[in-house]
C-alpha cells in the first residue's frame, strides 16, 4: 500500500457514517431489524429469540405482522439493566 493510498483510506474512515454517528450521536428512535439487533449484541438469532421469549429482553417494536425490531434506545436501556459490577 502506498502512502497516498494509506492517506486516502484514512481520510475515508474519518468521513464514514460511523464517524458521523460518533459526532452527532445516534438516533435513539432508529429501529433495528431483529437480525441486526442480534448482530449488534453479538448473539445468535436463536439466543435473541430466547431472550425475548423470557420477557427479560428489550421492548420490541412490531414492524409488520411477521417482523419485529428493537429501537436503539430500547437496546441501550436493556443493556444498562443487564450491567453489573464485578468485584475482584
Amino acid at each position: 500500500m502506498t502512502i497516498r493510498e494509506f492517506e486516502r483510506r484514512a481520510k475515508q474512515r474519518l468521513q464514514s457514517n460511523s464517524a458521523q454517528d460518533r459526532q452527532i450521536g445516534l438516533n435513539q428512535n432508529q429501529v433495528l431489524k431483529f437480525a441486526d439487533w442480534c448482530r449488534l449484541n453479538g448473539i445468535s438469532t436463536a439466543t435473541g429469540r430466547r431472550i425475548l421469549k423470557s420477557g427479560k429482553g428489550p421492548i420490541v417494536t412490531q414492524l409488520s405482522a411477521r417482523r419485529i425490531g428493537i429501537t436503539l434506545g430500547a437496546n441501550a436501556e436493556w443493556q444498562a439493566s443487564r450491567a453489573r459490577e464485578i468485584t475482584v
